[in-house]
């Protein structure tokens, strides 16, 4: 077994019906940018009901049709804010946890410390996040998964994963490991992942991979780490 491999978004979600959330992180090829970005998919009715927006650089899910929202409590909130040099994206409104934890000097493992996983037994969906500090013409990146210890949601577990940048790999973090009931949570670390050098192929390779009837929004972010300009790509299922 390669433990070094670098799987293709194709060869990870092809054949995979629902991942459900995933967050990608890492470098281009070329070394010019950083890169990351961030999906939901769903099943049911209320989950499927959501589109991204971006706001002031920030991206949010919202409501698609608002007069169908059954529980809004877990799937409206802040995907992707900004403190300082971080750039922070999250499959959840611990987002904004992480945040305030930075603005109160906190580290990005120390402000999560105040969560756990989603309270949606007996899936006991886990939190995700990652979070890229950006300095000296150059960026490092954390991830972080909290879940459930077991069966009962008894207990979080809470992993941390801290990268150095290498061209053209990216790593990959998603809440389930495919479709199920309940459905069966993530399991290891972050995948690796091949990150294009253009963004409109990174951002076609994910969304075209993604099962059809399960996707729902999908977010693309570049950063040229030389000028910090950014690229942005959105695509809603619903439009």
């Amino acid at each position: 077994m390669d433990i070094y491999r670098i799987f293709t978004p194709e060869e990870l979600l092809k054949d995979n019906t629902y991942p459900g959330r995933g967050i990608v992180i890492g470098k281009t090829p070329d070394g010019a940018k950083a890169m990351t970005a961030y999906f939901i998919m769903g099943r049911s009715e209320n989950s499927r009901n959501r589109i991204f927006t971006e706001k002031n650089g920030e991206v949010f899910t919202e409501p698609f049709d608002a007069a169908k929202v059954q529980d809004p409590s877990l799937i409206i909130y802040a995907a992707i804010r900004s403190f300082g040099n971080n750039l922070v994206v999250t499959n959840g409104n611990q987002t904004d946890t992480v945040v305030e934890g930075l603005q109160t000097g906190k580290g990005f493992s120390e402000a999560l410390e105040s969560r756990e996983f989603e309270p949606d037994g007996p899936n006991f969906t886990p939190r995700i996040s990652g979070m890229l500090t950006f300095g000296a013409g150059d960026f490092t990146y954390q991830m972080s998964i909290l879940k459930s210890a077991d069966a009962e949601g008894s207990a979080c577990n809470r992993y941390t994963y801290s990268y150095a940048p290498k061209n053209g790999l990216g790593h990959f973090i998603h809440t389930y490991v495919c479709d199920g009931n309940p459905i069966p949570t993530f399991q290891g670390e972050p995948e690796r992942i091949a990150v294009c050098d253009d963004i409109d192929e990174m951002t076609g390779r994910i969304w075209n991979a993604l099962n059809e009837q399960n996707r729902i929004s999908l977010y693309v972010r570049y950063i040229d780490l030389k000028t910090g300009a950014v690229e942005n790509r959105l695509v809603n299922k619903n439009k």
